[in-house]
């Protein structure tokens, strides 16, 4: 018992649950994946085979009744020729002879023994071919008799004297065919599910890993063109989200380790107030925690801001300005910080009434910050200029300090990243905003960088692009 642990109502340590990530998905199943795929796609499949059947049968009934009736009437009347050369009392004899001749059936029925359709029994009455689809009959009025001759069923799938044992050959053709299809369509679904599938799979363990807190987890790359969109997302939200906790993490250490100093400043002079005895300690003493309090809000709005860029891309609000007279405002605004430091402005290398747009809310952070930085460095001169160099706008900001070596000017614009450690916070800063500075020209699709200053110090120049003038 360390006398942390949370107790119960009877005083007694109990122990705190761990928490863990259950996970409730299984492993995807393959075989599972093609036949779900199978079933849906085959069922589908045979589906629309049977209704486009029956719908080209339909279409097409006009047309093979027209076909079968002029190819069976020369042989209906040749039956009614020979049934005529005979006395009517013996066609019911002539009619099984001729029958015997015959793969389907020859019957005499009576006019009002049919049961037909209205429609069928009017094309009797009118001396054509009627044809029943029921079992492919056909009707036809033997001439001045009131008896009808019926020829059917004419398909062999309806007259059972003419079926072979077994399964009926066009219902084996039709089985070996479905066989063949399905045999086929299963051969290529399965080469087409067995990437998706590996896919499903390599992105569940890589959502997996993340989950449990690996964010160098990635998908291996989607092999099929379905999935690469989706792997690609992924792959970039855990950069983002791997990039993001690193900052966090670097925000927080870094900030934690920043406060220490003036809030032990500040607990000093606090306790120093105390015994103080005259009012010129008691000022000095005053002062030095109104300056601990400025440090400590400077540090909390600086850090707010790089955590504001580097948490989310601020949708750049750009509009057109007077650059001229834009930078000048700028630089007018920070003179109060510069004190005792010759602050100039150059504008004569611009064209002039340029206009350049940008971001009013953003961009000052980037021109204030260099300031800021040449200020604490400087020792007299700060100089500031602008020019218009292939289609970029550039801004200058020289000072005449100890300048930077070449060396460690890249890592400058890295967060909380102080060169000189020997000097105390008034001059050293908190390495935050040359940082929030490269990420504003990020944003305005710009670059900033340092180099040597004619005035013996450091460069900073910002650049982006500025359209020409329509």
């Amino acid at each position: 018992m360390t006398g942390t642990e949370p107790r119960d109502a009877a005083g007694n340590g109990t122990e705190r649950p761990r928490r863990r990530l259950l996970w409730r998905g299984r492993r995807y199943s393959l075989s599972r994946i093609f036949f779900n795929f199978y079933l849906l796609a085959m069922s589908t499949f045979v589906a629309i085979a049977f209704f486009a059947d029956a719908l080209i049968s339909t279409a097409l009934k006009g047309i093979t009744d027209d076909y079968a009736r002029r190819f069976m009437r020369g042989t209906i009347l040749m039956i009614e020729e020979e049934l005529f050369r005979y006395p009517k009392s013996s066609w019911e004899k002539r009619i099984r002879i001729l029958d015997e001749k015959f793969a389907y059936r020859l019957a005499i029925m009576e006019r009002d023994q049919l049961d037909l359709p209205e429609p069928l029994l009017a094309q009797v009455d009118a001396g054509h071919i009627a044809i029943h689809r029921e079992g492919e009959i056909m009707y036809y009025a033997l001439r001045q008799t009131g008896q009808v001759l019926v020829l059917g069923p004419l398909s062999p799938r309806h007259n059972p004297e003419l079926q072979p044992p077994g399964l009926p050959l066009e219902m084996q053709v039709r089985l070996l065919t479905w066989t063949v299809i399905g045999l086929l369509f299963a051969i290529a679904l399965w080469f087409w599910v067995r990437p998706i599938w590996r896919d499903l799979e390599a992105l569940r363990q890589t959502a997996r890993a993340l989950g449990e807190g690996d964010l160098g987890a990635r998908s291996p790359g989607a092999q099929s063109k379905l999935f690469a969109p989706l792997a690609d997302t992924l792959d970039g939200m855990a950069e983002q989200i791997q990039r993001l906790i690193a900052t966090q993490k670097e925000l927080s250490s870094a900030i934690s380790h920043e406060l220490r100093t003036p809030i032990a400043r500040l607990r000093f002079a606090s306790e120093m107030m105390g015994e103080a005895d005259s009012p010129a300690e008691r000022q000095r003493l005053s002062t030095m925690m109104e300056n601990d309090l400025e440090e400590l809000d400077n540090l909390i709005d600086s850090s707010l801001t790089y955590a504001r860029f580097e948490r989310e891309t601020p949708l750049l609000n750009l509009s057109p300005v007077d650059f001229a007279e834009w930078l000048e405002d700028q630089v007018d605004n920070m003179r109060i910080l510069g004190r005792d430091l010759e602050l100039q402005l150059e504008l004569g290398a611009l064209p002039p009434d340029l206009r350049v747009e940008l971001d009013r809310k953003v961009m000052p952070h980037a021109i204030s910050n260099l300031l800021r930085n040449a200020i604490k460095y400087a020792t007299q001169r700060i100089r500031v200029s602008s020019q218009l160099d292939n289609g970029h706008i550039q801004v200058h900001v020289d000072d005449d300090g100890i300048g930077i070596p070449p060396e460690e000017r890249e890592r400058v614009f890295s967060a909380f990243t102080r060169l000189d450690r020997s000097r105390d916070r008034s001059t050293g800063g908190y390495g935050l905003g040359l940082a929030i500075t490269r990420r504003v020209m990020e944003l305005h699709g710009g670059t900033a960088c340092v180099s040597d200053s004619p005035l013996g110090g450091a460069r900073f120049t910002l650049s982006w692009p500025c359209p020409p003038r329509t």
